[in-house]
């Protein structure tokens, strides 16, 4: 008899949670073995239950879920990682598949997908929507990639972190103990966001991130 593929959930919404977990767990020959609210939660807790997939949100509390992924896979290189988040999949799924994520999916699809995109990845595959796709494979294939509409594609991960973490109100020093990096080096951070999205002044910046961070909220 076939041994049910374990899948460990990190979200920090608890209806989120719960609406994938049941999801999964109606499933034949799926289950859920953990849940966390948080990256350090889930980096300890998948450490010890040794999951066959994750299914990981972008926005966490303290560490997000990019720096998760990069680090649970220090430790588990062979865990598949299904990232599920309402981020604009344009701007967050080839981040996420560089830091060695197997999928990306929208969290407006999940219902409807997510056992899809699960066992396509722990089969060996990766799981990206049409529109995506083709996009990366363009990317990949092309000579010259197309450059970006979306300008926030020229920051760097840490520096989206920063700019998303700018846009929830944190100062200097509260970005630099989440992040563990000195304020010169959140200051640095900021004045390559402001040189990269064309930003003359730091209030400008400010409402810029918050512009993004609540449109990425709704």
């Amino acid at each position: 008899m076939a041994t049910n593929k374990r899948i460990y959930i990190v979200d920090d919404h608890p209806l989120m949670r719960k609406g994938l977990a049941m999801t999964i767990d109606k499933e034949i020959g799926y289950d859920v073995c953990g849940q966390a609210e948080s990256a350090e939660q889930a980096l300890a807790e998948i450490v010890k239950l040794n999951p066959d997939a994750a299914v990981v949100d972008i926005s966490l509390p303290g560490m997000n879920g990019i720096e998760l992924i990069k680090n649970v896979l220090h430790q588990k290189p062979n865990l598949k990682i299904l990232v599920v988040s309402r981020h604009d999949e344009e701007l967050y799924a080839e981040r996420a598949l560089r830091a060695g994520a197997k999928g990306y999916l929208m969290k407006l699809e999940a219902a409807e997908i997510l056992i899809t995109a699960l066992r396509q990845i722990i089969n060996g595959g990766i799981y990206l929507s049409e529109k995506i796709g083709a996009k990366m494979i363009m990317k990949m294939t092309s000579g010259n990639a197309a450059k970006s509409d979306n300008p926030l594609d020229l920051l760097s991960d840490r520096e989206l972190e920063v700019f998303e973490l700018t846009g929830k109100g944190l100062s200097t020093r509260e970005i630099g103990e989440k992040l563990h990096i000195s304020i010169k080096t959140v200051e640095s951070h900021r004045a390559n966001i402001k040189d990269k999205l064309q930003v003359e002044t730091a209030n400008d910046l400010m409402r810029h991130a918050v512009r993004w961070v609540e449109g990425t909220s709704q």
